[in-house]
């Protein structure tokens, strides 16, 4: 796993890795492997998700002019 990894394929080998562990026929070796992959690649997306939600801002109109304020406002 690389951190030059985007969003979206981060997701989709997480979904790839949960599907083979719910299949069960994962011998116990790779499972640890898997699941410490799958740890590793949430917390990546959870640290994407937080910057671009950062990065989000929402336009407001205040007396008839557009403005940026920050996501949480």
């Amino acid at each position: 796993m690389s951190n030059e990894m985007t969003f979206e394929q981060a997701m989709s080998r997480l979904e790839q890795i949960v599907k083979a562990l719910e299949g069960g026929n994962v011998p116990l070796e790779d499972l640890i492997s898997l699941f410490d992959e799958g740890t590793k690649l949430v917390k990546l997306c959870t640290e994407r998700l937080d910057k671009a939600e950062e990065k989000v801002k929402l336009l407001q109109m205040k007396d008839g002019v557009l403005t940026e304020g920050d996501f949480n406002e």
